[in-house]
């Protein structure tokens, strides 16, 4: 049986926020099973494209399909349980404790009144190790600092157990050690599971180094896309971002490595 490896189309989606137009004639196809990078300068659209991916607005103009089926046909509940979102900036207004957030992530999956199964726990006890902060499970968020915080909720998004993980600059308060073992993570789960990751990175050699491929967004328009082996050039960054690099690979179709180039 042949399964349909399509899992988001966007056919001619526009988004304004009031009257200020953020995204414009948006087509897009995004296949399970896949590592996809958004590159794009600052307010290219990168975060308004994730929203929408979420299903957090309504589209202007276009329709946005998941599975098949209409985006604003899906219930919050349905969306929690297939699509995780690991936001840039994460505030928690009480004071919970680390495994409590953690928990949250289940949430979708546990019945109303019920309180979490063995399986439920199990989860949040592979994601807090999975993430290096088991040893935080205890101690309130607000004592931590924004690189720990930060792997709390990406713990938590991978303890929803999602077919979906949306990142939106998710590494951008890590160090090089957490932020490639993220990326590891991500990377292996693509592989061997089937995850569907969609993650918008400033580091251009990190999405060259991790993603399948990579969508390059300019003034709220899809400016490029394709495989990181084929997409990433000199002419492109100079396009796109406006600066001058040099592109070495290994091999033919090696991942590519940039090395910029300052005056």
């Amino acid at each position: 049986m042949n399964i349909d490896p399509l899992l988001f189309q966007l056919s001619e989606v526009s988004f304004a926020y009031r009257n200020t137009k953020v995204l414009e004639g948006i087509d897009l196809q995004l296949d399970k099973g896949r590592f996809y990078g958004l590159i794009g300068a600052n307010g290219s659209g990168k975060s308004t494209l994730i929203e929408l991916l979420m299903g957090m607005h309504k589209t202007v103009t276009g329709d946005i399909l998941y599975k098949n089926k209409l985006m604003e046909s899906y219930s919050r509940q349905e969306l929690a349980t297939q699509l995780a979102l690991v936001p840039q900036n994460f505030t928690m207004g009480f004071e919970y404790q680390v495994r409590d957030v953690v928990l949250m992530g289940r949430h979708p999956h546990i019945p109303r009144f019920s309180s979490p199964s063995t399986p439920d726990l199990q989860a949040v006890d592979e994601a807090m190790q999975t993430m290096d902060i088991t040893h935080l499970q205890s101690r309130p968020v607000s004592a931590l600092s924004g690189g720990e915080l930060q792997r709390v909720v990406m713990a938590r998004a991978l303890a929803q157990e999602t077919e979906v993980l949306i990142l939106d600059e998710a590494t951008s308060n890590l160090d090089i050690h957490h932020t490639i073992a993220i990326m590891q993570v991500m990377r292996k789960r693509v592989d061997k599971q089937g995850l569907t990751v969609i993650a918008a990175i400033h580091d251009l050699n990190l999405a060259a180094a991790f993603c399948d491929e990579c969508l390059v967004l300019r003034d709220g328009q899809i400016f490029d896309h394709g495989p990181v082996e084929e997409l990433f050039t000199s002419e492109l960054l100079h396009a796109a971002f406006e600066v001058e690099a040099t592109i070495q690979r290994q091999g033919d179709h090696g991942r590519p490595q940039i090395q910029f180039r300052y005056q």
